[in-house]
């Protein structure tokens, strides 16, 4: 199809090379191995927004439940973002249909011709908003399989162009009841450290995150070689808010192993990143995540909202300084740390790296 990134041209000796070692060992890559399913914890939401009576009557005893409810809620919350770094939530206030508009949205956009969509200035936007696979790949374990359009929420008045309004106003919806809900959540999780809620307030504006649109084609090689839709990571952020569709490919590394996570397209997932990582002192997991390629004939969508900061915001432990896993470090710091690795390696380091510089 003439929407699809010339993967097969683009790294034709990448492939050859992978298919001739497989050939002349006489086995499959040894990752490429059926995987567990799990279902994540799934959270409901609701008792956190739940409107209390006004009934006279009723009043304490509705207080009372919405008390305890929320308790629970927290909890789970608390205990998803310890244990698993991965959880998904049901009745988290983002309307059905905005999550719609924004799959029908990237599907468009998605589906114009390459050279169209590869443009530079096709959407006003910052160089390399548009992305597809890895310039710096030398391996199989660096390519994506995937293309994605990343958008930083500073840049999103600049989609002016009248044949992108539709996509720009979906963006805006859902980033910012993502940002309402992501807020929400951080503010949970920090208040479980001892750590206030201003903390966000004050450097976590509504323009400082990003939005992800990821479309991840078939591949025809992924019933031979371990092909990725996308390469094993971590989020670099606080909070990631992620709407996916039907089609499978989410594997998280839990307990020494990489597991898939069944699809689940009426919750969101969400995921712990580096920061909330560093911030908690390890005690909420950054999961080392991927999306495996499909050889089916079925393509994969996802949204992604990043919860950041801004970008000179100082990332403390809340523990005391000598028990501190991290050293202090800013946004800032963080991502030139990322964008040097991934430059000079073709891979991310992550806060692994924070304590050697």
């Amino acid at each position: 199809m003439d929407f699809d990134p010339p993967f097969q041209e683009t790294y034709k000796a990448i492939f050859q090379d992978s298919i001739s070692s497989i050939t002349d060992n006489g086995h499959q890559n040894p990752n490429n191995l059926m995987v567990e399913e799990y279902e994540l914890p799934v959270i409901d939401l609701s008792h956190l927004f739940m409107e209390t009576s006004t009934s006279r009557d009723d009043q304490y005893c509705n207080n009372n439940n919405k008390k305890n409810n929320e308790e629970v809620v927290v909890k789970e919350i608390v205990d998803a973002a310890r244990n698993w770094g991965f959880f998904e939530v049901v009745n988290h206030g983002i309307p059905e249909q905005v999550l719609k508009c924004i799959k029908y949205e990237q599907k468009k956009v998605f589906h114009q011709p390459f050279h169209q969509k590869s443009h530079k200035n096709v959407l006003n936007l910052s160089p390399n908003s548009y992305r597809w696979g890895n310039p710096k790949a030398t391996s199989l374990n660096q390519l994506s399989w995937s293309e994605a359009i990343h958008i930083s929420l500073t840049d999103i008045s600049k989609m002016d162009n009248i044949q992108h309004n539709s996509l720009r106003l979906a963006i805006e919806e859902f980033g910012n009841k993502a940002f309402s809900l992501a807020k929400n959540l951080a503010g949970i999780l920090a208040g479980n450290l001892g750590v206030s809620c201003s903390y966000f307030e004050e450097n976590c504006p509504p323009n400082s995150s990003y939005v992800r649109l990821n479309r991840y084609p078939p591949c025809p090689y992924s019933s031979n070689l371990q092909m990725f839709g996308l390469v094993p990571h971590t989020d670099s952020d606080f909070l990631s808010v992620v709407s996916q569709d039907d089609v499978g490919g989410l594997q998280l590394f839990k307990d020494e192993r990489w597991v898939a996570v069944k699809p689940n397209p009426r919750a969101l997932v969400i995921n712990i990143g580096d920061l909330f990582q560093a911030l908690s002192n390890g005690v909420y997991k950054s999961i080392r995540h991927r999306v495996v390629a499909s050889s089916g004939g079925s393509e994969r969508f996802s949204a992604a909202y990043f919860y950041c900061p801004n970008i000179d915001a100082r990332i403390e432990s809340c523990s005391d300084r000598q028990s501190s896993l991290y050293r202090d470090f800013t946004f800032r710091e963080y991502k030139s740390q990322i964008q040097k690795d991934v430059q000079d390696t073709g891979d991310k380091v992550g806060l692994p790296r924070i304590n050697e510089a």
